[in-house]
């Protein structure tokens, strides 16, 4: 199972971090980047055969290709926001982690701006 691989990882960098954190912090810090780097991509490579059966499915829907992908972008956006977020506050940058959260924010909302000109359309045509 791939959640064992990726909790395994995860284990063995967070002993490999505690011990690395009372001699060499900043090696233990990159310990910590470098784990969370790993799993990510790990974890990003398994998402190709979900986005492909999403695809199938807005091909069925006749879902228009540019609002499926400003979705996929969206959630891509969420996720890697809430990845460098994560690293910041790991480093000690909550301040930091703070502001790439409303940076993700902001980049969500303005890619959600053609899905929101839709919907003030079909209620538009809908109220008259």
């Amino acid at each position: 199972m791939d959640i064992m691989k990726i909790v395994g990882i995860g284990l063995i960098a967070t002993i490999l971090a505690v011990i690395l954190r009372e001699q060499k912090p900043e090696i233990a810090l990159q310990v910590s980047i470098v784990t969370g780097l790993i799993i990510f991509v790990f974890v990003i490579t398994k998402l190709n055969s979900v986005i492909e059966v999403l695809k199938y499915f807005a091909s069925k829907t006749n879902i228009d290709l540019l609002y499926f992908t400003t979705i996929l972008k969206v959630i891509a956006i969420a996720y890697i926001t809430e990845f460098g977020a994560q690293v910041c506050k790991d480093a000690g940058e909550s301040s930091i982690a703070s502001k790439i959260e409303f940076g993700g924010k902001v980049l969500i909302m303005i890619m959600a701006i053609p899905i929101l000109a839709a919907l003030m359309d079909i209620i538009t045509k809908l109220i008259v």
